[in-house]
């Protein structure tokens, strides 16, 4: 659980300040690059690798302060959607690593291939 910043009042911030505005928007952004994630998983045998290497970067919002009290079952919220994203996209390298294991497997071995010097040349 999302526990209030230190020097948290335990009062929502009023709706209206800039304060809460600027936490409203993190998350609401947060959430949109969460929701790709969540689609790159489920598609993402489909989506281009630059799709998913631009959905890697990501750089936290700076100077936010602490959550609102007002936010803070919202941001606990998606905190739980990202933490099953990221377990749900360990499982899928683990899967994707197996696959590749089976894969090298059921190639045929190059048999080597005999050389041969023309002694006489």
């Amino acid at each position: 659980m999302i526990a209030p910043a230190a020097g948290a009042t335990g009062t929502p911030a009023p709706p209206g300040t800039d304060f809460h505005a600027a936490w409203v928007r993190a998350l609401d952004a947060l959430e949109l690059d969460v929701a790709a994630a969540e689609e790159l998983l489920r598609t993402a045998h489909l989506a281009p690798v630059d799709e998913v290497a631009r959905a890697a970067v990501w750089q936290p919002p700076r100077d936010l302060g602490a959550l609102p009290v007002s936010l803070q079952e919202r941001g606990q919220a998606l905190l739980d959607r990202q933490l099953d994203v990221a377990r749900r996209t360990a499982e899928a390298l683990v899967r994707s690593r197996r696959q590749l294991v089976a894969a090298d497997a059921l190639r045929p071995s190059r048999p080597d291939l005999p050389v041969y010097v023309d002694a006489q040349a």
